[in-house]
């Protein structure tokens, strides 16, 4: 247990020092897998690693989902959501906040992605918000927090991520995940009424205008509702598998951006080559969390932390508590895809362990399952916590007129509101697993 905490030092100051995740997770796992068994073994383990990452048939379903997000954001369908939650929402105080928040969460149920999501609606969205007076820092705060849906509702490339890790199925993780992001996205809005309530000069009065919605944005509505009931049903009817929806999906967006005729050659090559470095970043994160994990695993420590929990006696809550607080800390420092493959192979052994699983939940599947969930959640906390919070940063990049501390502040009423929602899918495990067991 003693070599894994000293690695966990030794990343963490590589991490400090700027050294890419990726690199810095392969090297402490590799070198310290090689002190321990040897360099033979250690390069033997790597090689192995990296040529079995790179060939995987569950990992496809990474750049399938991402690409078919990417086209359709470029395809330009955010617009057509964002115009048909004006609708919805526009004739209320902070109506178009609100129109962001839940043309985010419409968007990332096929996108996947919460940076894809949030850099995509801030182009959107933000000019509206601004034409007519809405105060910075909630403009900006409902797109950052609107984008982090990306990652819980389905598909979500960190749930994918998760259930390879852990084994668990992706069918269910998926369905696990609409619930609380149905929730989230409700919780948003709440945030929004109450921000408004309390600072009336964060927007304007009800807007008499609304945003203009062409017939391709009509369209593009109706070919997002399809895709993501195609993909549902598809999965869920037994028509293919979530790697083979992937694939599905990845087609349909090239089909639909070919019908809606408003994404050029170079907006398509665009998407291709993002996917590819998003990608290729993703992969290399992958064989480095695979090497830590490894090197983690051999030296004892999720056994060790087991042990120690049970000797202790500490109440379950006590220790869910207390995996809750490390998330929130390593949010401020890491982002989350390197969060979640640093933590999840340390803890999720915990969920076997702990009286949790059999008491509560009466099937360790059902706990893996759930603390997907809170992990996700955790995550998209992080990534509106400072002083990382990704998402700040993506619109802190498209936005460059608008400073990072407007846009910290503006999601301080999102943040308060994802805290109160972890704290229902802690205390209710049922708000993530009834719809799993339902199927």
């Amino acid at each position: 247990m003693l070599e894994s905490l000293i690695g966990f030092a030794v990343l963490l100051g590589l991490i400090l020092v700027r050294v890419p995740i990726a690199f810095a997770m392969a090297a402490v796992g590799g070198i310290g897998f090689a002190l321990m068994r040897g360099w033979q073994p250690a390069w033997a383990m790597t090689g192995q690693i990296a040529f079995d990452s790179a060939l995987s048939y569950s990992l496809s379903v990474i750049p399938l989902f991402i690409f078919m997000g990417n086209v359709l954001a470029g395809s330009g369908v955010a617009h057509g959501l964002f115009a048909a939650a004006d609708r919805l929402f526009g004739r209320t105080r902070g109506g178009l906040a609100m129109a962001s928040v839940f043309s985010c969460g419409g968007f990332s149920a096929v996108c996947g992605s919460s940076l894809a999501t949030a850099a995509t609606m801030s182009k959107v969205a933000m000019p509206s918000m601004r034409k007519f007076g809405y105060d910075d820092r909630l403009a900006t705060g409902s797109i950052a927090a609107g984008g982090t849906l990306g990652i819980l509702i389905p598909p979500s490339v960190i749930l994918i991520i998760y259930g390879l890790l852990t084994e668990t199925n992706i069918a269910k993780l998926f369905i696990a995940g609409v619930v609380p992001g149905i929730l989230g996205v409700i919780l948003y809005l709440v945030a929004v009424k109450v921000a408004v309530w309390i600072k009336p000069d964060l927007a304007p009065d009800v807007v008499s205008e609304r945003e203009p919605m062409t017939r391709a944005d009509v369209v593009g509505v109706f070919c997002v509702l399809g895709l993501f009931l195609f993909i549902m049903i598809g999965i869920y009817g037994g028509f293919f598998t979530p790697t083979e929806a992937a694939g599905m999906g990845a087609g349909a967006s090239v089909l639909i951006a070919i019908g809606l005729r408003t994404m050029t050659w170079r907006d398509f090559l665009t998407a291709t080559f993002d996917s590819v470095r998003a990608t290729a970043m993703i992969f290399a994160v992958v064989i480095g969390a695979e090497l830590f994990s490894n090197f983690v695993n051999f030296a004892g420590l999720p056994d060790a932390l087991a042990m120690l929990v049970l000797d202790l006696e500490m109440p379950v809550w006590a220790v869910i508590l207390v995996i809750m607080i490390i998330y929130m800390i390593l949010g401020c420092v890491l982002e989350s895809l390197s969060m979640v493959l640093l933590t999840v192979p340390v803890f999720y052994p915990l969920m076997y362990e702990l009286p949790f699983a059999n008491e509560l939940l009466q099937d360790p599947e059902m706990a893996l399952i759930w603390f997907a969930i809170v992990v996700v959640v955790v995550t998209e906390i992080s990534l509106i916590t400072p002083p990382v919070g990704m998402n700040v940063f993506v619109l802190k990049s498209v936005l460059k007129d608008v400073s990072l501390g407007t846009i910290f502040k503006g999601v301080l009423p999102f943040w308060y509101a994802d805290i109160v929602r972890l704290t229902l899918l802690i205390t209710v495990p049922w708000l993530s697993l009834w719809l799993v067991a339902a199927m």
